[in-house]
């Protein structure tokens, strides 16, 4: 290929049409789990950890493309808009991908739960309050690792950029055409690459063990994951067929595939549970429905765990005995009290006229109060 080749435009419309579909699907899919944080206003149950390899990683493979499409970018200058655009379409499509991913970050640390910042003392007053828990200003470890691991990311963004764009505009192509570099941006891509590969590889790895050991869902988006999991297969097809990639631009989502893949199922088999428990993706107890034979009910004390129907079916029905026992013993009570009437001689050595005029002895009223009592007994 001569150099006059090199710009010529190369019309690819199953290519071009795959890149603007994925494009479109990767804004589609990246988009519930942005409205998600924001509209649940939390980014609990994300992984700072996860956070911090996908952006790392994410970047890594945007760069990457550049390196290796760096001469068709160079040749926009001399192709119409509509040309210029076609052939980026592989750098159009993983920079969408790096900067909604991105965003994902940017949304944890804007929505980082309140309550989850700062620790919280537990002081004994050993007066009347009792113990009280009080709000510090020390940051908690999670709080401190996520703002740490985000300025990891600034510094590891600006300098592989730094990096990249010092090889490219500080050497001279060679004459053979675009898929020729010299031997440092050859290297610097192959490293791009390998390492978005191995952070992709590694990414999910504590977002799944945060989600297992945490076992609910949730700000984790389950259809943003149902979008991209088998959308990976596509990303990989497209960027396969650009000129100029190699394995190193693809591998990455490849690997991000099966590994998210694996995070989908958990957060399936967690909703079931949630549903089971009757709790929501943040482990809160859900409104109870009186209908609802599968709704648990809720143990007051102790953490106010769920347990099932059955188990709180019987702890009524041991509080409506208790309660018909209580009033049977009120209702004993009141038949010796109606049984006695107003002849019962309450104080020692107390007279009271018989009402209905006859003149029983003191001695003979006093066995029929002990009679009356042993009809009540039931004896």
């Amino acid at each position: 290929m001569s150099s006059s080749d090199t710009c010529e435009p190369h019309h690819d419309w199953f290519g071009s049409l795959l890149t603007a579909g994925l494009v479109v699907g990767l804004i589609v899919s990246y988009l519930p789990q942005h409205f998600r944080i924001i509209s649940k206003g939390s980014s609990e149950g994300f992984s700072p950890w996860f956070l911090l390899l996908g952006a790392t990683s994410s970047a890594a493979g945007m760069l990457n493309m550049w390196t290796l499409q760096w001469g068709i970018v160079k040749c926009c200058k001399k192709l119409s808009f509509g040309s210029c655009v076609e052939s980026l379409g592989g750098i159009f499509q993983v920079s969408t991908q790096w900067f909604m991913f991105t965003m994902i970050l940017v949304l944890y640390m804007i929505y980082f739960p309140p309550h989850l910042k700062y620790a919280v003392a537990t002081i004994d007053t050993h007066d009347m309050r009792g113990i009280q828990h009080v709000k510090t200003n020390v940051k908690t470890d999670t709080w401190r690792l996520s703002i740490t691991l985000s300025w990891v990311v600034v510094v590891h963004m600006a300098f592989i950029t730094a990096v990249t764009f010092f090889l490219l505009t500080s050497t001279t192509p060679s004459p053979e055409g675009v898929e020729a570099h010299n031997a440092q941006i050859a290297m610097w891509a192959t490293f791009l690459g390998v390492s978005s590969a191995v952070l992709a590889a590694i990414q999910y790895c504590p977002q799944i063990f945060h989600t297992f050991r945490l076992k609910l869902v949730g700000a984790l988006s389950i259809p943003m994951m149902c979008i991209q999991s088998p959308g990976a297969a596509l990303m990989v097809l497209s960027i396969a067929l650009r000129p100029g990639t190699d394995w190193t631009s693809w591998i990455m989502f490849a690997v991000s595939g099966v590994m998210q893949a694996t995070l989908l199922i958990m957060c399936i088999a967690w909703k079931f549970r949630q549903r089971r428990l009757h709790i929501d993706d943040f482990g809160h107890p859900l409104p109870l429905d009186a209908d609802d034979p599968s709704a648990p009910l809720l143990v007051a004390g102790d953490a106010g765990l769920p347990v099932s129907n059955a188990m709180g079916q019987a702890m009524r029905d041991e509080v409506y005995e208790d309660e018909a026992g209580m009033q049977e013993e009120v209702s004993d009570i009141e038949i010796v009290r109606a049984m006695l009437g107003e002849n019962t001689p309450l104080l020692k050595g107390g007279r009271r006229r018989n009402t209905a005029g006859s003149g029983g002895s003191s001695g003979s009223r006093g066995k029929g109060w002990f009679k009356a009592i042993r009809r009540a007994s039931g004896n």
